[in-house]
């Protein structure tokens, strides 16, 4: 093991995606290692849970030991195993919770179990060197819509969180009502490009007593029924339009939420995290927002959006220095909400 160096080994299995990844002191990722599965899942138009575990198993070693290799470092020099242990998938958590306990055990390396938003967060300290709490985090991923107060490492309190569907399921569904396929948040992105985002005027719901709540299950629905509306009429369709319009909505509403935050709760920075980070209406509406509200816009590049084990390692570190560890009683679990602590 290292004198004074911290290395951490990451392992991310949540969804489709198993990554390994191996962290030095929090922010130096030595390597980042991603099996996707996005080809095979295209197929059936999202993500097979049965699929996605059986492919885990398949890679779980062969990423971690690429991960260890282009570290240029064996097991003997890491000091902590960070892992997923929820939320997402139970049965491809369980893929990485079995490996990095198995590794553990058999190395006698402490063992340190991550929530995956928690990860999501963290991901802006790889490449934003200068970024400290306290900050505001907007997490948008498939699976999750939170507006988070990172009040220290490893210190949160969640102020807002979607009600129903969160905005990356929103975009998966309004992709396959227009055709576009699976995965759903790019090629909104990339269509829209071309459609006008003022064309159809699609809600933008608003929560009484809870200002930063979010609701996208109406949206979806006011997109599916404009659809359904023109095929009854025979209205001719510009899917470029329905994206375009559909997108703008989003982001009006992520936008208006996360600025008020900061604003309300007077910090003066913001941080986007989550696979839905990565799209670039959003991230170009904010950055516009902040620079005109004087407040410090932080994002991870695209790769860090998305799934992947070096945020896990982030993460990891910060618990490992805080002195938290996990038993070989870890277990996955598929609903692990984010608790303010």
């Amino acid at each position: 093991m290292s004198d004074n160096n911290i290395n951490i080994l990451a392992i991310e299995s949540s969804c489709d995606e198993t990554a390994a990844a191996v962290v030095k002191n929090g922010r130096q990722v030595l390597s980042n290692v991603i099996s996707s599965q996005i080809a095979i899942h295209t197929i059936y138009g999202g993500v097979v849970p049965e699929i996605a575990s059986r492919k885990h198993m398949e890679k779980i070693n062969q990423v971690i030991n690429q991960a260890l290799s282009e570290a240029g470092m064996k097991l003997a020099d890491i000091d902590a195993i960070g892992v997923t242990y929820g939320p997402g998938l139970v049965g491809a958590l369980l893929v990485g919770v079995s490996a990095a306990k198995s590794i553990s055990f058999a190395t006698d390396i402490p063992l340190v179990g991550v929530h995956h938003i928690e990860g999501h967060i963290c991901a802006n300290y790889i490449e934003n060197k200068e970024l400290e709490p306290p900050f505001l985090c907007l997490v948008v991923s498939g699976g999750h819509t939170h507006l988070v107060i990172v009040k220290d490492y490893g210190k949160y309190e969640v102020i807002g969180r979607t009600r129903d569907d969160a905005a990356g399921e929103a975009f998966d569904k309004v992709a396959r009502a227009i055709g576009l396929g699976y995965p759903g948040g790019p090629k909104i992105d990339k269509l829209s490009k071309e459609g006008n985002p003022n064309a159809i005027e699609f809600p933008r719901a608003v929560i009484d007593g809870s200002p930063y709540d979010f609701s996208f299950s109406g949206l979806k629905s006011a997109v599916l029924n404009h659809l359904n509306y023109c095929q009854m009429k025979g209205i001719e369709v510009n899917p470029a339009d329905v994206a375009a319009s559909f997108q703008q909505s989003v982001t009006d509403v992520l936008v208006a939420r996360a600025i008020k935050a900061v604003k309300e709760n007077k910090l003066n920075k913001l941080a986007i995290a989550g696979g839905v980070a990565s799209n670039s209406a959003i991230r170009q509406a904010l950055s516009y927002e902040c620079e005109q509200n004087n407040i410090q816009f932080y994002h991870p590049s695209p790769i860090f959006c998305t799934d992947n084990a070096a945020m896990i390692g982030v993460a990891a570190y910060y618990e490992y220095i805080n002195g938290i560890r996990s038993g070989w009683d870890l277990n996955a679990v598929p609903n692990l909400k984010l608790v303010s602590r």
